[in-house]
């Protein structure tokens, strides 16, 4: 989080807003481009403490949203070949901790995917902080990391004829959240 000398976040319990944040990944497809993907249902809340590294986030994500704006590849990404949203329903993250990395920061944490458990650094932003129009405070957090699918029991492999795979095992995510303070 590069931008703590800047902005500031106030202490408390932020619930992130679904209408004004983003889920969303990115798959290098036939090893020539990306597929970029989001879900379009999810929900959290964001903890933070006096000082920022005492802060905290626990988030959900219910992977049967997952849209890639393609009807028949997003059927196969909810089927049992890749997230098995019929036995895995849902995507969660509990963050374990932050820490200075530079004049960056991370936030430590536990990616639950697929059935599986894994370490998964969050590279963290604070984008910025302040009043919303209905007299409420809004903060916003950006988070990337990139996870390799088969850490989390993805397997499957989709080779080409010419060398390469169909999908990538690496997966790039994308978090662009932001949170409203609750009152009191």
């Amino acid at each position: 989080m590069s931008t703590t000398e800047t902005v500031s976040v106030a202490a408390g319990t932020w619930d992130i807003d679904p209408v004004h944040s983003e889920v969303s990944f990115a798959a290098r497809h036939m090893m020539v481009s990306k597929v970029r993907g989001r879900f379009t249902s999810f929900s959290g809340e964001i903890v933070t403490g006096e000082r920022f590294l005492d802060s905290s986030v626990t988030a959900s994500v219910d992977l049967a949203s997952v849209t890639t704006n393609n009807d028949q590849r997003d059927e196969h990404i909810r089927s049992a070949d890749f997230l098995d949203v019929a036995t895995h329903p849902t995507m969660t993250y509990r963050s374990t901790g932050v820490h200075a990395d530079g004049g960056d920061h991370v936030l430590e944490g536990e990616l639950t995917l697929h059935g599986v458990t894994r370490s998964v650094p969050l590279q963290l932003e604070l984008t910025g902080s302040g009043p919303d129009a209905y007299g409420g405070t809004r903060s916003g957090f950006s988070a990337t990391a990139t996870i390799n699918r088969s850490d989390f029991g993805i397997d499957i492999s989709l080779p080409l004829d010419g060398g390469g795979v169909v999908v990538s095992d690496k997966i790039q995510i994308q978090l662009d959240i932001q949170g409203v303070l609750r009152a009191g």
